[in-house]
């Protein structure tokens, strides 16, 4: 991008905007926004000004009013400025209702601005390509029927809405002063969030259909707040709720949008639960595979989240089991060694000989309708290589604690930056790799190969707004810290991650 941001051409400066935040907002201190921010007001708003009328005499002057005609526009019901980065460049797909319909006229005027700012700026981070089928979006009027869920969507919404006014160096800094109140709220729905659900688990007058939908939200939230508070607990909790469904969903009453909702969040619980391992302290999640899903991860572009091949993550989750029995003396007694590394070793043989652009072309049918056809193998083999890569830099870190070796991957984490790097162009895809990228950050070596993966993880900020991305910049700063102090050693992050203040999700 070689034109100057939104910021400085309001301030009539020049800037050279190849990556956000451009140098002349950081110095300033700035939101670096690059286009024109949507503007949301109290009450109607009107386009254009009041015209006389032509008319002579004593006749009342009528003022010509147009409604509404651009994104920045929209009317809302809560008088807040949003000055948001990145997260909304154009209108997104319609919510499955009008907000002003009858449904709606009940909520508090909060819930009702919550709803809609749920709609048009979180629904679209949480799956690869938003679309009127997003199952986050079709949720909304079962969260206007179900008090547990609506909770849980506006506590998404509100911590959402608070980070969104702040900078990266702010959230770093804890300077929140600039979110009071939406930070209140976010807390004030969370609590009613977790209260309903413990309620409704005890009383069981609520569908367990809704509690999993309810739960998974949280595990979203979390990213928001920090990505190592109590995320663990929810999907620990929502794994019981799934292995304790004795009917199968076409056999149960619920309606279309319940079922496809939480088929969705099922399969994106797997997917958290195998990720979310790779950085806890071992053992800390169970290792069943009740959860696993019955059916496949990759539906679609636009019901599917972070892009992951389905068989990384049974790789993943084999790496991770070895390591956990690596880390507990008294499991290797009772497993052959021997046998365990051949697991290993057949697993990273075989992730090596996955075709990525197979994977892609497979999927590309339902990408080409958001990126058109000539990009869209392309881009999705890019996003499929850097799981991969990513997957064998794991595997390989665990298969050196077997062996006692320290296989040199510098050719495999360069790729992998390089590969991270050219999805910077498309935010859909982008926001879908903070795992491998991170995973590159720990292995890498040079101050180029750092400062380009610090780069990344801003962007990813720019483009998410969530919190575990701060913390996972954090944690690299002190790595890389430990690494300069002790240049001819060689911690085995697979294990230290552990032992950093926290169990962290960085998907």
């Amino acid at each position: 991008m070689n034109s100057s941001c939104y910021t400085c051409r309001r301030r009539h400066v020049e800037c050279q905007m190849s990556q956000p935040p451009c140098k002349k907002c950081q110095k300033a201190g700035l939101e670096c926004l690059q286009k024109r921010p949507l503007r949301w007001v109290k009450g109607a708003t009107f386009r254009g000004t009041a015209k006389p009328s032509t008319s002579t005499g004593n006749a009342p002057q009528l003022k010509q009013i147009s409604p509404p005609q651009s994104d920045s526009e929209i009317t809302v019901l809560n008088g807040v400025d949003l000055r948001h980065t990145g997260a909304v460049e154009s209108l997104p797909p319609r919510i499955p209702f009008s907000l002003d319909e009858p449904v709606t006229r009940g909520l508090h005027e909060d819930s009702r601005y919550y709803l809609n700012y749920y709609s048009k700026c979180v629904c679209k981070l949480f799956v690869m390509f938003d679309s009127q089928r997003n199952p986050l979006r079709q949720l909304i009027p079962a969260a206007i029927a179900h008090p547990v869920l609506m909770a849980s969507v506006s506590a998404l919404a509100a911590r959402h809405r608070a980070n969104a006014t702040q900078t990266f160096e702010q959230v770093q800094a804890r300077d929140y002063s600039r979110a009071l109140k939406p930070r209140y709220n976010a807390s004030l729905y969370k609590y009613q969030a977790i209260k309903g659900l413990s309620q409704a688990l005890s009383d069981g007058t609520t569908s367990v259909d809704i509690l999993i939908i309810s739960a998974f939200l949280l595990i979203l939230l979390d990213l928001f707040e920090s990505g190592n508070d109590n995320w663990n607990f929810h999907v620990e909790g929502v794994k019981k709720l799934i292995a304790g469904i004795q009917i199968p969903a076409s056999s149960r009453e619920l309606g279309t949008t319940i079922e496809g909702m939480c088929e969705f969040a099922m399969r994106q619980v797997y997917l958290v639960d195998t990720l979310g391992t790779t950085f806890t302290r071992p053992g800390l999640l169970a290792t069943s595979e009740s959860n696993q899903p019955s059916t496949a991860l990759q539906m679609s572009v636009d019901k599917a989240y972070l892009g992951c091949p389905e068989y990384f993550l049974s790789a993943l989750r084999s790496f991770s089991a070895a390591r956990d029995c690596l880390a507990s003396p008294g499991c290797l007694d009772t497993i052959d060694a021997y046998s365990l590394l051949q697991t290993i070793q057949v697993s990273l043989e075989s992730t090596q000989s996955f075709d990525c652009h197979a994977w892609a072309t497979e999927l590309e049918p339902s990408l080409s309708t958001f990126t058109g056809p000539a990009q869209s193998i392309q881009l999705l083999e890019k996003l499929g290589q850097a799981y991969k890569l990513g997957t064998l830099i794991y595997g390989w870190r665990v298969c050196d604690v077997f062996t006692g070796d320290s296989t040199p991957l510098d050719d495999i984490v360069g790729e992998l930056i390089d590969t991270v790097a050219a999805l910077r162009s498309n935010e859909a895809l982008f926001k879908c790799i903070l795992w491998p990228l991170f995973v590159a950050g720990l292995e890498s070596q040079d101050a180029y190969q750092r400062q380009l993966v610090g780069d990344c993880l801003r962007r990813f900020w720019f483009e998410t707004k969530c919190i575990n991305v701060i913390n996972a910049e954090k944690i690299l700063q002190r790595f890389w810290a430990e690494a300069e102090q002790k240049p001819n050693s060689r911690s085995n992050w697979i294990f230290s991650m552990g032992q950093v203040d926290g169990d962290w999700l960085l998907i």
